[in-house]
């Protein structure tokens, strides 16, 4: 039997390749003689440099960027086994981790570090820039990460503005002219799975502004600001994003990707199994094993466990979820076909830190288990 265990990251527990390897453990005491292929997957979140440098054969680059705050950060990114290919998270850079909760302030949070990165994979030779954009600290639009590149934004008086989304209340024209000219050589895709605009009830500052430290009173300045800069992106550059859905995304960074970097927008589970070869590794397979640390009715649009069991049920292989926790409405999954089983891996009543610092051990009982039945109902 070949049983591929194919896990995204249990987020704060275990990286995706720690989690697998727990699960094979578990499934080897119960079928030592089955064929067990662990292959981490990621969805555009954390870890998927991680994910896609390691299957690749990879490396990892460090740099010293600008932080949401102006501060310095070592951020990480990855050029992959092609050598053309770089993957950066704009968390790395800009995200809402690397700001403490009483200095969190959207209104000057900037994407600089994200653009100073992507300078750098450029400068390496990049032909192809994988952005994954989720967990940001930005509601900048991606005006810092252009900024980087060599964009102006300046004021209806020619200066140049400050970093941050308030800033752009006063925008009055762009000046392209200075952008980097490798720019337009290179491909860039964003990963990204929200579909929100980047103004109005359902954009960038109403639904992810609160999260960053914004108050009501702010939150209406930042999405006027966000309005005022799609208008003249729409007249300056002659990209209209600020209906485009996803261009809400980390803050308007996706909007701003596709405005200065003519990015296209694409699911990050997509874009990470298309790199993993996945209907070569599908092949001969007997059942996939996924999961992550939670698995809710959110799972189904666009997270890696759900995106992994659409390939394997393209494929009639039949499916296991695992989380440290399945709420019930979960089971929308197994409605719509995609998975056969959904397990929690809590063995009883505890708390989430002991979930957590006890994620290793569950997820080898759990497969243990998973793998006694599998056992008892083919032999």
């Amino acid at each position: 039997m070949k049983i591929l265990v194919a896990p995204n990251a249990f987020k704060e527990a275990l990286s995706a390749k720690e989690a697998g390897e727990a699960i094979k453990g578990g499934l080897l005491r119960a079928l030592p003689n089955s064929d067990i292929v662990v292959l981490p997957i990621a969805d555009g979140g954390d870890g998927t440099i991680e994910v896609l440098v390691e299957a690749t054969n990879g490396e990892f680059i460090e740099k010293e960027v600008t932080g949401p705050l102006g501060e310095r950060v070592v951020a990480k990114f990855g050029i992959l086994g092609d050598g053309e290919t770089a993957v950066i998270e704009m968390a790395r850079s800009s995200g809402l981790a690397l700001v403490p909760k009483e200095k969190r302030n959207p209104a000057i949070t900037t994407t600089y570090g994200v653009g100073e990165l992507i300078r750098s994979a450029l400068e390496r030779g990049a032909k192809r820039i994988l952005v994954g954009i989720g967990g940001s600290a930005t509601n900048d639009g991606g005006a810092g990460m252009a900024q980087a590149l060599g964009a102006k934004f300046l004021d209806k008086d020619g200066n140049e503005l400050p970093f941050g989304g308030l800033a752009l209340k006063d925008l009055a024209s762009i000046d392209i002219s200075n952008f980097h000219p490798l720019a337009k050589e290179c491909e860039v895709i964003v990963m990204a799975d929200v579909k929100n605009p980047l103004c109005g009830p359902e954009g960038a500052s109403y639904v992810y502004g609160p999260q960053k430290g914004g108050t009501k009173e702010l939150i209406e300045e930042l999405d006027r600001a966000l309005f005022n800069f799609a208008q003249v992106i729409k007249r300056d550059l002659g990209k209209d994003i600020l209906n485009l859905p996803g261009a809400g995304a980390a803050g308007g960074l996706g909007g701003g990707l596709v405005a200065f970097l003519n990015a296209r927008l694409r699911p990050g589970i997509d874009m990470v199994l298309e790199i993993l070869n996945i209907e070569e590794r599908l092949k001969g397979v007997d059942i996939v094993i996924s999961g992550e640390g939670k698995i809710d009715g959110q799972t189904i649009f666009g997270k890696g466990p759900a995106g992994i069991a659409k390939k394997a049920k393209e494929k009639a292989i039949p499916v296991i979820l695992l989380g440290g926790a399945v709420d019930e409405d979960a089971d929308i999954l197994r409605k719509e076909g995609l998975v056969d089983a959904l397990f929690s891996i809590t063995r009883g009543p505890i708390t989430l830190e002991e979930s957590i610092r006890q994620t290793r051990e569950q997820l080898e009982w759990i497969s243990y288990q998973i793998g006694g039945l599998v056992k008892a109902l083919t032999s």
